[in-house]
């Protein structure tokens, strides 16, 4: 019989490990150092540093120093959102954070981990409203329809964790959220009339805090670059690090993580932006909606 295996979970690769990964290969590339190098500083092989740069272990702060002093990394601000971001993936190897109360949320802990280090989120919608703008309504509604839920009662978890998520956005260190929506979004029922008309108002009020912009796509611009498909790009503060697209499927989520996918989304959330309304005339819909409503 199998035993238990105490390092299980801690030799695989996460969002949050391959990011920092990918930040010390950046660097270390940018030095023209080899992985030799890397493991001599650190006194270690160099099959741990591959697997560093991998994100396939947990990285220990000390480690973290030291190859930054290698590299020539001088900047402590820098240095200290790398430690951030490996605090972040330790938490997230053992489980911990605030989502850890909320045990629905651990199918989406890698996306909720990553807003909670973001400093910019672009969404794109094409469904439904992003959780950042849902109301407990909303939520509540759109899980009921899901039919993932046999027990009724057990969807006020998944509400709760839902809500939790919205904290950072308006909290004392906000995140900026900009989020492109197709009119569609606006106009499903979810809910009914009166939930609907509650959470469109909730949009418009989120929307009028600085670090929060949105705009509407209406139906009359046709055709555009992403028919069916709603993705996420979220950005850090760290100078040159990799933007992470992220995308759901009926069973999961996706992640893409490369230089080319990030850049590619960001050019087509670029136009998408642009085939949108303006904030101002975004808003003006909306109000048009929930008097329709």
């Amino acid at each position: 019989m199998a035993g238990t295996n105490p390092d299980r979970g801690k030799t695989v690769s996460t969002v949050l490990g391959r990011r920092l990964g990918s930040e010390l290969l950046r660097m270390r590339l940018r030095c023209n150092l080899g992985q030799a190098a890397a493991a001599k500083a650190l006194t270690a092989s160099a099959t741990k540093v591959a697997k560093m740069e991998r994100g396939l272990v947990p990285m220990r702060d000390p480690d973290i120093r030291a190859l930054c002093h290698l590299y020539g990394e001088g900047d402590e601000d820098a240095v200290g959102r790398l430690l951030e971001l490996a605090e972040a993936d330790r938490d997230r190897r053992k489980a911990k954070g605030w989502w850890d109360h909320y045990t629905d949320l651990r199918s989406l802990v890698e996306l909720v981990t990553l807003e909670d280090i973001a400093t910019h989120i672009r969404s794109w919608e094409v469904a439904v409203l992003p959780g950042m703008l849902q109301t407990p309504d909303y939520a509540r509604a759109l899980a009921m329809g899901s039919g993932a839920w046999p027990d009724p009662e057990k969807i006020e978890p998944f509400v709760e964790a839902r809500m939790a998520r919205k904290a950072r956005l308006l909290g004392e260190q906000p995140f900026e959220l900009w989020v492109v929506l197709h009119e569609g979004v606006l106009r499903q029922l979810v809910g009914g009339r009166t939930v609907m008309k509650k959470q469109l108002r909730q949009v418009l009020d989120t929307a009028r805090h600085p670090n929060v912009k949105v705009q509407v796509v209406p139906y009359s611009a046709g055709a555009h670059p992403t028919m069916g498909i709603a993705f996420s790009i979220l950005s850090f503060a760290e100078a040159g690090a990799l933007d992470v697209v992220h995308m759901d499927t009926a069973s999961s989520g996706v992640w893409l993580e490369g230089d080319a996918d990030a850049e590619h989304h960001g050019q087509l959330f670029g136009r998408l932006a642009q085939m949108g309304l303006s904030e101002h005339d975004s808003a003006a819909l909306i109000n048009g909606i929930i008097e329709e409503l």
